[in-house]
This record gives C-alpha cells, structure tokens and sequence, in this order.
C-alpha cells in the first residue's frame, strides 16, 4: 500500500477539523431550530388556563356577547399553529387531544343557560390540570432539547480538543521532529562536518528529503575532499614555485649588488640542489680559450669531480643535451651569452628519477643567470681597464704638461749652469741659482697639485659633497673666498660627468688661486633651460695673460681634453668687469637618453 504524503495527511487532518465543525454547526442548528418555538407553545398552553377562568367568569357575570367572543378566542388558541409541531412527539401530542377532548365536554356547560356552579367548577380544575400537564410536557421538552443542545457542544469540545491533541502529536511526530533532524544536518553542514547522516524515518516527502541529504552531503563531502587536496597540491606548487623564484631573485640581487666569486658559486650551487632534490650538481667554469675548468663548484655534501676526468669542450660544444653514461642521466646545461662560453652546469640523475620540466627550467634559468653575471663581471673588468687607461693618459698629460716642462726647464738651466763654470761668470752663475731656485720650488709645487688631484675621488656621497670638500680645502689654503652654488640635487650624473666635472672645476679653481690674484671666486653650477648643464667659475682677479703661449700652462689643455670627453663646449676668457671666466656646457647622458626616445 502507498503511503500517504505529507500533504495529503495535513489535508486529511484539516478535512476532520472542518467536519467536526460542520457536523457541530449543523447539530447545533438543528437542535435550536427545533427549540424555536418551545417558549411560544408554553406561553399559548398557559394563556389557556387564563382563558378557561375567563370564561368561567363571564359566565358568572352573565355576559353573552364577552362570552362568546371569548369561546371564539379560546377555540382560536386550541388551533394555534404551535401545537402542530408536537404531531411527531406522541406524549405531547396525547396530553393535548385529552385536554382538548375534555374541553368540548366542559364547552357545552358554558353554553347552557342553566348550568350547576358546582359541576361547572370541577370541570374548570380539571381542565386546568389537563392544561397544566401539556404545559409541563411542553416545558420538560424544551429542557430536553436544551439539554441536548449542551451535550452536543460539549461534546464538539471534547472532540475538538481530542482531534488537535491528535493532529499536533501527529505534526510532531511526523513533521516537527524529521525537520528538526534536517535542520540539525544543515547546521553540523555549515560547521564542516560531511559526515553526519540522517536517519529517515517515515516513507515519505521528508523522507526523501532525508535519503536526498545524505546523498548530498556524501557529494559535498566527497567533493571537499577532493578540493582539499587540490588546493594542498597547488599550495604545494606555489610554494615550490615561490623558493625557486625567490632562490632567482637571491642570485639576481646578488648580481646586482657585486661580482660574483667562488664561494658565492658554492652557496648557488648548495641551495639549488636543496631546491632541486637531485642526485649530483656541479658548476664547470671555463675560460675563453680553456678546455678544462679552472673553477669546479659542486655541493658540499658531493665531493665527486667528475668534470677533471672529462674535457668540458665537449659538454659546451654539444649545447644543451641529456645523455646516459655510467647508467646516469647527465643533463648539461651551457653557460653561453653573446657567443661566449663561460662553463656548463651538469646535472646527474638515475634512469628512474629523471628531471622534471619545472627541474629542467630553473636549471636552465640558473645557467643564463649565470652566464650573465659572468658577462657582466668580464665587462665590468673591461670597463675598469679602460677607465685606468684613461686616467693613466690623463695623468701623462698632466705630468707633461707640469713636471715634464718644469724638468725641462731646469735641464736648460742646468746646461747654462755648467757655461757659467766653465766661464767663471759668476753673474750667470747667481742668476742660474736663482732660476733652479724658482723653478724648483714650481716643480715641488706642481707635484703637490698633482698629488692632491690624483687623490681627489667621489664617494658615496656625491658630487656636490666632493666640491665642498674642494672648497673648504682651497679656502684654507689661500685668502679666497669661495662661493659655490649648487643647483643639480635633482640630476641623476654617471660616475664619470662626476669626475670630469670635479677635475675641471678642481683645474680651474687652483689656477684661481695661484694666479688671478682676485679676492673672490664664484662657483656655480646648474641646469639650463635646454637641459643642458652649466659651469660658471668667475674671479675678480687681473684676467688672462696677454701671450696665449701662457695657457697651456694654466692646464687647459687637460680641461679642454675632460670636456671633449663630456661632449661638451669649454671656454676661458677675460671678463668685461675684470678677472677671468670658465664656462662650459654639456648634455648629461640621462637627458641624452631621455632625448633619443
């Protein structure tokens, strides 16, 4: 037999509780209906009696006409309509014809015109008995349906009441409690719990509903399962892939901030195999023309050399490749940029572990870091050589120029010397002496310019901080006074427009000192509006000698040689309003960078 729905069983509860009602309403309104006219038909009874004494009495009094009319009335009354809804109830019915039969045997004695008082009276009591008796049936009547009228309500009560007692325990049992399980499940659900399980227990919707939570819930538990451990694997993954590129960025970072050297190559190659969990790792580095490392850099917990047994010419001149010797897996990974061959990186595995892509990729990306720290470390060296030539021609320059002339001087000086001896003149002799004396002292004092120039440097702390430095020098070095205005804090300089332009001020500001015999020196140096940078170094001395043959002398063709190496345009000249002028202009390389974009 199919089991009744839910709904179905609400429905067959609701159908009792309107029955019930129904079947209460309609009783009740029976029952009153039939009580309708009780009181009326009590009432009629009654006015009998009255109307039988009445009559009795218009008898006494002699009253034809009154008596009539009242015979009239009370016949009237004995056909009322009332009594004939007591046809059905034969108690009633017979107290009614015995004593409407009695009164048509006491209606002639009113009639009569001689008629016996005393008969009269006794049919009169006994008429009134009769009338009595139909009156307390009527009445025990309408008490009876009254009573039955409150036993019909209560007993709707009690059925009502017993019928939702019935239904509520029925919800309880069959609605309240299996919802209350479900609501149970949602909320140990919300709390993560997949392994709760309801138990149905009635065959029907919430039944189902049961059987089709635990069905989901199985789903979603497997299903959470499932994502857990996708999401662990991609932890795992992001985490793997986040030390391998924070491993990149430690060597890219270590590129940055110095050349790298063996131990940093042993530090690499240690770290890498930890990341990594291969068998064996080794770093070959070779020169330009070598065939065999002149630096092998394995882990430490891996003191195999296999590299010394092997020419790596080999290993280069195949590229990157995967080969089995020894029953090992070599993967070689070449260290080349630009054409150039500065090692390879080895990796040896056994046949059943071989490198994964992710394994092969970050040693691949390793190789080219590498390779680029070495060309960076080759360029940085040939940049270095070629900056210590450079200075080197500029320091021959500049001992040409100062002690190479002041020696030569003093050569010729020499040779008129030995004249003077020869010739015994002593006033050539006196005026040698003198000439050695002050080209001497010139000489000395050359070099020590030299010196303190060849000393000079920037730091870290800047160009401007360097000509400060030059400034309080020269300050306590003559009765100068020095002004510098210094308006670059905003121009990002290479290392050498900082140098250049730190030996031409320097050049410049000793030749102020020694020989403008000024009593000011003004220092500016700013950015124009063609964003080219201005140097303006001016004194209130006695200007420029009047032979040009004297510059030189002055080291402007070491300033001239520094500003042809700026790219620039240098000029000295007198000034209008007395003293000399040094100015000069170049194009810094990041507007010159900013200008070719």
């Amino acid at each position: 037999m199919r089991p009744f729905s839910v709904v179905t069983r609400i429905n067959i509860a609701l159908a009792c509780i309107v029955t019930l009602a129904l079947t209460t309403m309609m009783v009740s309104y029976w029952l009153s209906d039939k009580a309708d006219s009780d009181a009326h038909a009590v009432n009629v009874a009654g006015s009998l009696r009255m109307q039988s004494y009445r009559l009795a009495w218009l008898k006494l009094q002699q009253e034809p006409e009154r008596l009539a009319g009242a015979k009239q009335q009370l016949n009237s009354s004995w056909q009322h309509p009332v009594f004939k809804r007591f046809l059905h109830q034969p108690e009633i019915q017979t107290k009614y014809d015995t004593a409407f039969q009695h009164w048509q045997a006491v209606a002639p004695l009113l009639a009569a015109e001689q008629t016996d008082i005393a008969e009269l009276e006794l049919a009169l009591i006994e008429q009134v008995r009769l009338l009595d008796e139909l009156v307390l049936a009527i009445q025990l009547d309408a008490e009876q349906k009254v009573r039955a009228f409150r036993t019909v309500q209560v007993v709707a009560v009690l059925a009502t009441i017993l019928l939702s007692i019935i239904v509520m325990y029925w919800l309880r049992v069959m609605v309240q409690e299996p919802l209350q399980e479900l609501i149970k499940g949602a909320r140990r659900i919300a709390q993560g719990d997949f392994t709760h399980r309801i138990t149905p227990q009635h065959p029907d919707e919430l039944g189902t509903l049961a059987h089709s939570f635990n069905k989901m819930n199985g789903a979603i538990g497997y299903m959470y399962g499932n994502l857990e451990k996708r999401v662990q694997q991609q932890t795992e993954a992001l985490q793997h892939s986040n030390t391998r590129l924070q491993f990149l960025f430690d060597i890219a970072r270590s590129i940055s901030e110095h050349s790298l050297h063996s131990a940093d190559f042993s530090r690499l190659i240690t770290e890498l195999q930890t990341i990594l969990g291969t068998d064996e790792l080794e770093l070959c580095l070779l020169t330009g023309q070598g065939s065999s490392p002149y630096l092998q850099v394995q882990p430490e917990q891996n003191p195999h050399m296999h590299c010394v047994k092997t020419s790596c010419q080999d290993c280069i001149s195949q590229g990157q490749d995967i080969r089995t010797e020894d029953e090992q897996l070599v993967y070689r990974f070449p260290l080349d940029r630009e054409q150039h061959h500065y090692g390879v990186l080895v990796s040896r595995q056994s046949n059943d572990k071989p490198l994964q892509d992710w394994q092969q990729q970050l040693l691949q990306s390793v190789a080219d870091l590498l390779a680029l720290a070495l060309s960076l470390k080759g360029e940085e060296e040939q940049v270095r050589r070629l900056a210590l030539m450079q200075e080197r021609s500029v320091i021959a320059r500049e001992l040409h120029d100062s002690l190479a002339q002041s020696l030569s001087y003093l050569k010729i000086q020499v040779t008129r010397l030995n004249k003077g001896l020869a010739s015994d003149n002593k006033a050539m002799l006196q005026d040698v002496a003198d000439e050695l004396k002050e080209g001497l002292s010139s000489a000395y004092r050359q070099l020590r310019e030299l010196l303190t120039t060849f000393r000079l440097k920037v730091d870290g702390a800047g160009l401007q901080q360097a000509l400060q430095t030059t400034v309080k020098q020269l300050t306590e070095q003559s009765s100068l006074r020095i002004r510098l205005d210094y308006q670059l804090e905003h121009l990002p300089l290479t290392p050498t427009e900082e140098i250049h332009l730190l030996q031409i001020i320097r050049e410049a500001s000793q030749n102020a000192v020694h020989h403008s015999q000024g009593s000011e020196l003004s220092i500016e140096l700013r950015q124009g509006k063609d964003k080219a940078i201005e140097l303006r170094l001016e004194d209130n001395g006695v200007g420029l000698p009047a032979q040009p043959e004297k510059l030189n002398h002055y080291g402007l063709a070491i300033m001239q040689e520094r500003s042809r190496q700026l790219g620039g345009d240098l000029q000295l000249k007198n000034r209008p309003e007395g003293g000399t002028g040094l100015y000069f202009r170049f194009i810094p390389e990041c507007m010159a960078q900013l200008a070719s974009a």
